[in-house]
């Protein structure tokens, strides 16, 4: 075997191609299956060749082909570093393609994909982070019988402390703030119709043992706790004197002191007939038929104006005695004057004089008024009796 057979030189004096590897120590390459030591050596000497730039005077033509397809057929090698040679002056014979180069590109997107760059700070120290996968969704069933950790017992307590609270927060607002009513007769037409919800308060004449609102009496013995006068022509609530347990509603008329009566059909305080004019005249019809109505303006003393109704002279309490209040009670009169049960009338049949103890609170607003014929249980019947034009009406 000839010395260029032995080195793998080719013969027509062409250089081998080089080949860009990555910056990093030369590694091994296998050789093909079926190449010999000389094989190894003549790429080792081609290798050399290209490092000085000297070319290699090629000795057998016909081995360099061998050789050439050795290289050929080899399995390019991938290395961490990557040499840049000089390139070769003499053109690769057309008939043997070089070995396509490993490119360095691919190592450098490599690390480049695993180095993130951080505009701010250069690049970023990459620390691995493994993705966490979630594991599979937990679904708890629950069953007829899981009553969540709650015994019946439990749930039992939540519904009595709902039930105290809620009676709580009545018994507050009816005892210390507002308590609604509805007017049952006719009594205080024409300011106060059947079927009138109204809102009382009761802080405004303080409280007494009559102010809860209750079936049971407050413990405040015969005084009233933050107690304040009313003032004539107020519309008060209280308890009838001869129960102390059925509501009234009237206009208190005479304060303590006062000398009331009525005189042919006017009223009289303390010797003076009060202010009456009249407003209109028309014809009602009531438990009596229809009769003959006026209504009329009246003025008390102090300058408290409000309508008043009258079905004319001749009726049982339009001329009366002199009712003198004393200390601590006061006088009530219906403002429908001919159809009113009142102080006029005896306590034995009727209110009488009413103490103070027994006022229950000052009727402020009309919040709601249906006429007639409405009825709780009949829904329909809210709507055909509504009386809209009634709602929300400051009382005078």
């Amino acid at each position: 075997m000839s010395e260029e057979h032995k080195h793998g030189v080719p013969a027509d004096g062409v250089e081998p191609a080089s080949v860009d590897l990555p910056d990093a120590a030369p590694a091994s390459t296998d050789p093909a299956p079926t190449a010999g030591t000389g094989e190894v050596d003549a790429a080792e000497a081609a290798f050399a060749a290209s490092e000085s730039g000297v070319p290699v005077e090629p000795d057998a033509p016909e081995e360099a082909d061998a050789s050439q397809g050795d290289v050929k057929d080899a399995e390019p090698v991938e290395s961490t570093l990557a040499i840049e040679p000089e390139p070769a002056p003499v053109e690769p014979e057309p008939t043997a393609p070089p070995v396509e180069p490993v490119v360095a590109a691919a190592a450098a997107g490599t690390v480049a994909a695993s180095r993130p760059i951080w505009s701010d700070q250069g690049d970023a120290p990459f620390e691995e982070r493994k993705e966490k996968i979630p594991g599979p969704a937990r679904v708890h069933a629950r069953d007829d019988d899981d009553d969540g950790g709650r015994s019946a017992g439990s749930e039992t307590l939540e519904i009595v402390k709902t039930v105290v609270v809620a009676l709580a927060i009545a018994f507050v607002l009816r005892v210390l703030l507002f308590q609604p009513f509805t007017i049952p007769s006719a009594s205080m037409e024409p300011n106060l119709y059947e079927g009138d919800y109204i809102v009382v308060s009761k802080w405004a004449y303080g409280y007494s043992k009559y102010s809860s609102g209750l079936p049971i009496n407050l413990p405040l013995g015969e005084d009233r706790v933050f107690g304040r006068a009313p003032e004539r022509g107020d519309i008060v609530v209280f308890k009838l004197p001869r129960d102390d347990k059925t509501d009234y509603i009237k206009r208190v008329i005479g304060l303590p002191g006062d000398r009331v009566q009525m005189i042919g059909n006017v009223l009289h305080i303390n010797g003076a007939p009060v202010d009456n004019v009249v407003v209109t005249r028309g014809e009602v019809a009531d438990i009596f038929g229809p009769r003959a109505m006026t209504q009329s303006r009246e003025t008390l003393p102090g300058g408290r104006s409000f309508l008043i109704q009258d079905f004319g002279p001749g009726g049982d309490l339009d001329d009366t005695p002199v009712y003198e209040v004393p200390e601590g009670y006061y006088f009530m009169m219906g403002d429908n004057r001919d159809n009113s049960i009142d102080s006029r009338v005896q306590e034995s049949a009727g209110v009488g004089l009413v103490p103070d103890e027994n006022l229950v609170g000052k009727a402020e607003i009309i919040a709601f008024s249906w006429s007639p014929g409405a009825s709780l249980f009949n829904p329909v019947s809210w709507f055909a009796n509504v009386r809209p034009s009634r709602f929300f009406r400051v009382l005078d």
